[in-house]
């Protein structure tokens, strides 16, 4: 942290991070990087400013320094994806400084976070995914081609993130036809299990040769926790073998998880609670990956295209 931060400031993000850990329930990562942003924020403030500052300032900051910092940050590089980050991060801080000290916050909450065209999800093919279930087991050892089918079943079956299916606890087999998942900010979801997932999950604790009477499910060649790398890495050389793009990574699946679902008339609401995403506009961007298959098929296929 710059030095140049007064230390009321500086005590004023910590107690900051503490109320996002302990009472928003935040996620540490999400805590770290928002700590990062503000941290920015206050050190452009003590050297914009010139001279030390008080808290009643900081919640009270004229527009013109904010646009000063947003021009700094673009001038480094920044991209508005990332700026529109470090605003919400500097807009939460304020707000929760002014529950506390007082003051009116209006100028940052009122400023508007740059525009930026958000980046649709990269599903795979129905067929490419069913491919993919196949040609990712293919391991010399029995055991670890029917471990990695069984984590990559999970990813496309249930829409989980490789770091849910990853922390599931040996005590989680045989699964059951629900899971409950502990997902980002340590929030649960129940997660439907397919007769599919539960019949991979089965054979490969049929041959793991270790013992799953504790710790984590998926093992590693040695016996620990199975390394996300790992699984990246064995469905990239899947994907090679299939021909697929570089953008058919684990991640992926959960993409087509959701995809697959709205082509067959899932609903947003309850592929939101699937997918464990706290807000529908993040479960939205699949509705546009839906209506750009839509207009290419359109414009493939229209007799007049």
């Amino acid at each position: 942290m710059s030095l140049a931060i007064p230390p009321a400031a500086r005590d004023a993000l910590v107690r900051w991070q503490a109320h996002l850990s302990g009472v928003n329930d935040a996620a540490p990562a999400t805590v770290r990087a928002y700590a990062e942003d503000v941290t920015l924020w206050l050190d452009f403030l003590a050297r914009h400013m010139g001279e030390g500052f008080g808290l009643a300032r900081l919640v009270e900051v004229d527009p013109t320094d904010l646009r000063a910092w947003l021009a700094s940050e673009r001038a480094r590089g920044v991209g508005s994806r990332s700026l529109a980050r470090r605003l919400s991060a500097v807009k939460s801080f304020t707000q929760w400084l002014a529950d506390r000290q007082g003051g009116d916050p209006s100028a940052i909450l009122s400023a508007r976070a740059p525009r930026y065209r958000r980046t649709l999800p990269r599903p795979l093919p129905v067929d490419a995914a069913r491919d993919m279930l196949t040609e990712v087991a293919v391991h010399p050892e029995k055991w670890i081609a029917a471990r990695d089918q069984a984590v990559v079943t999970l990813l496309y079956g249930c829409g989980l993130r490789i770091s849910e299916a990853l922390t599931l606890p040996a005590t989680a087999s045989p699964l059951p036809e629900v899971l409950r998942i502990t997902g980002k900010g340590g929030k649960t979801r129940i997660v439907p299990t397919l007769p599919v997932a539960r019949d991979a999950v089965a054979q490969y604790v049929r041959l793991c040769p270790f013992d799953l009477t504790g710790g984590p499910l998926f093992r590693g060649a040695r016996g620990g926790a199975l390394n996300a790398g790992i699984v990246a890495k064995a469905v990239a050389q899947a994907r090679a073998r299939l021909g697929l793009p570089a953008s058919a990574t684990p991640h992926a699946f959960r993409h087509s998880f959701a995809t697959h679902l709205l082509e067959r008339g899932g609903d947003l609401r309850t592929i939101q609670t699937l997918l464990g995403h706290a807000s529908l506009s993040s479960t939205q961007t699949y509705t546009g990956v839906d209506a750009a298959r839509m207009m290419a098929v359109y414009a493939k296929a229209h007799p007049r295209a």
